[in-house]
């Protein structure tokens, strides 16, 4: 790690997306990756009966993910993170296959969503920090021979992000306005997290 001490803490990603891990390692980490056993739809479902909001559930998610592999970490900075996709009320959900990924992006036409992003920090099975924040995003108007063109083109890394897309690349080309800081909506708010390691000896001063 750049600028990182001997007595630095180890740094824990509890996740298995490669967009956070890349993200991570852009900036000079280089996190041991750790990927929990979470049942999402279940916790997805709870959140529902009880009515609570998009924020509730990703940071819900994001401490549970931490919480499941901090003991075998011990003194470790884990960071957990998850992303929630909410339009008219709706939660969105990872695609499973083309032909999801095309109901969802019809779905989202013409509209805006919400992009929800959190991470938490656990040391030692304690929550000692988290972070939410927000993005909206409207796409256009595309016709179907675009979508179809589109759902080509990237074939199955459409099943990779929430919402069909990636906004570094083809995805871009879905929108028509981006309200939001652009770590946020590749799912980790990465300015704050960095901040917070920075205090904890992990990173540069």
């Amino acid at each position: 790690m750049i600028g990182s001490e001997a007595h630095a803490p180890d740094l824990v990603l509890a996740s298995g997306s490669r967009t956070r891990a890349l993200m991570l390692e852009r900036v000079g980490l280089r996190p041991i990756l750790d990927k929990p056993l979470v049942d999402e739809e279940e916790v997805k479902l709870a959140g529902k009966a009880e009515g609570v909001g998009a924020d509730a559930v990703a940071e819900a998610l994001a401490e549970l993910k931490a919480q499941r592999v901090t003991r075998r970490h011990p003194g470790a900075l884990v960071i957990g993170a998850d992303q929630m996709l909410e339009c008219d009320g709706v939660w969105f959900d990872k695609p499973t296959d083309r032909e999801s990924a095309r109901a969802q992006l019809l779905a989202l036409r013409g509209k805006t969503h919400q992009l929800v992003s959190c991470a938490v920090i656990v040391r030692d099975g304690e929550r000692i920090w988290h972070k939410i924040d927000r993005a909206r995003l409207t796409m256009r108007r595309f016709s179907d021979a675009f979508l179809d063109g589109y759902l080509d083109a990237v074939g199955d890394e459409v099943t990779q992000s929430v919402g069909a897309y990636q906004l570094e690349g083809l995805g871009a080309q879905l929108f028509q306005k981006v309200e939001g800081d652009f770590f946020t909506i590749l799912g980790l708010p990465l300015l704050p997290l960095l901040g917070f390691l920075r205090v904890h000896g992990v990173g540069t001063e």
